[in-house]
């Protein structure tokens, strides 16, 4: 059985999704962002960081195993199971590639995106436009990988870890950010195709309603 500390946010559905995905057994944990529950001595214990997601895997080899950070987790769990990641070669760097754009470019920038434009209390006008290019140039990186050849996902032809931990972000992008990005969405036909398969699957459908009801 794996449990998994998370919340509903883009970077907390990625490891349910991961795990519909696999057909695994688990179990969720909230932790309550707006209750600053990330925070606990608890949490502190499994996730050093005090960020979402964090798994313990009881049944891991040498015993209980907890992993934070969801690349990392997703990566774990890919190679326990075998599977959305490449042994080796060239597929496996291209998914690692891709799923370390995600983690140190396209989450970040449209986190930050998220907070200035939404949620910050006072207005600014500067973060919200170098914010706003930024996300705007990062999903023309994705748009032009998706373009070559009609790439149905972003590592190649095999759907991985890389569109597991992209999609909750371009999700979020397309919605709760749409009136932001409005102007880069029209410029993005190949991401919008690849939000719409990504979506269709019925794992990402049960992962991205974890919590939300």
């Amino acid at each position: 059985m794996i449990t998994v500390h998370t919340w509903t946010t883009p970077n907390g559905r990625k490891v349910p999704i991961m795990l519909e995905e696999l057909g695994w057994k688990y179990e969720v944990k909230p932790i309550d962002l707006n209750k600053k529950q990330q925070f606990s001595p608890e949490f502190l214990a499994i996730s050093p960081n005090n960020k979402i997601p964090a798994i313990v895997d009881h049944d891991a080899e040498g015993g209980p195993l907890s992993v934070f950070e969801s690349g990392a987790i997703l990566t774990y769990l890919a190679e326990k199971s075998g599977q959305f990641l490449a042994p080796s070669g060239h597929a496996r760097y291209r998914t690692l590639e891709w799923l370390h754009w995600q983690i140190g470019s396209l989450g970040p920038m449209l986190g930050q995106l998220g907070y200035f434009a939404l949620r910050a209390k006072e207005s600014s006008p500067d973060a919200v436009e170098r914010f706003t290019e930024e996300a705007d140039r990062l999903l023309q990186v994705m748009e032009r990988r998706l373009s070559i050849g009609d790439m149905p996902y972003l590592a190649g032809d095999d759907y991985t870890i890389a569109d597991i931990a992209t999609y909750p972000w371009v999700m979020a992008a397309a919605t709760m950010m749409e009136e932001v990005l409005s102007s880069t969405w029209d410029e993005v036909p190949a991401v919008q195709q690849w939000l719409e398969r990504v979506g269709d699957r019925p794992a990402v459908q049960r992962g991205m309603r974890v919590l939300s009801t």
